[in-house]
């Protein structure tokens, strides 16, 4: 029997910022500073985390909102990290608070929400648009 998601759950990963981590490198701006999509990808990383031993067997989750500040830049080299907290669960939607950080402090924040799925099912109706 799986655990039942619930409010409070806490996820966290960290990566190193790398060269191809930044806007200039991922097309999202010009600087060699550490990209938006991947603080965006690393706090998804850490709500799916948060969640991850709840799943059954098949099932996944999709991102399917986002509402996020980037409010500090961070240069190559820090490491950066994200965490996500469980705020909200209705039927198979979670609704999580989400942070980043560098070695310097919070760099952003924000609410993202996610959605619980059939892998399979979900890969086939995706695919039948081909």
């Amino acid at each position: 029997m799986h655990m039942q998601i619930e409010p409070g759950m806490i996820g966290r990963v960290s990566t190193v910022a790398e060269r191809e981590d930044t806007a200039a490198e991922v097309g999202s701006g010009d600087l060699l500073v550490y990209a938006t999509p991947c603080m965006v990808a690393l706090m998804e990383g850490a709500a799916c985390e948060a969640i991850a031993s709840c799943l059954s067997e098949g099932q996944t989750t999709v991102g399917t909102g986002l509402n996020i500040v980037h409010t500090s830049a961070t240069p190559v080299g820090l490491e950066v990290r994200a965490e996500a907290e469980v705020t909200q669960v209705e039927g198979k939607v979670i609704t999580f608070s989400v942070r980043a950080f560098d070695e310097a402090g919070e760099i952003g924040s924000g609410i993202h929400t996610r959605v619980i799925v059939s892998s399979q099912k979900f890969l086939e109706k995706t695919y039948s648009k081909l």
